[in-house]
């Protein structure tokens, strides 16, 4: 079985569902607000929340698959179905990158950076 399929599967199983419940962001006030923000620094602080998730590869590989139009994810920012590494505010960019502009960094698990085209 290829690695897609075996995903898929895992993703539209009923059983694998239960990961959900263990989301670190089920248990954040307003996650809403959080991890669907234009905000550079609330995006930086649902990516920490992610890092901490013990799903966070679970939560990406469903995103992935699903090609999520945006929100943070697996703690990755997705935009337009596609991860998005970086984010700048509107304008022109600074010279020196405000500390609250430099998001903090999730790894991609191994067996998922196959997804990510």
């Amino acid at each position: 079985m290829n690695t897609a399929v075996a995903i898929e599967n895992r993703i539209t199983n009923p059983l694998a569902q239960d990961w959900w419940t263990l989301a670190l962001c089920r248990q954040t006030e307003n996650a809403a607000d959080l991890f669907f923000s234009e905000e550079l620094s609330e995006i930086s602080a649902a990516k920490r929340i992610c890092a901490e998730c013990p799903v966070i590869a679970e939560c990406l590989e469903g995103a992935l698959l699903r090609k999520e139009p945006c929100g943070v994810w697996g703690g990755q920012l997705f935009e337009r179905g596609r991860v998005q590494l970086t984010k700048r505010r509107r304008g022109r960019p600074r010279k020196v990158p405000l500390p609250e502009d430099i998001f903090a960094e999730v790894p991609i698990p191994e067996e998922l950076k196959q997804l990510i085209a």
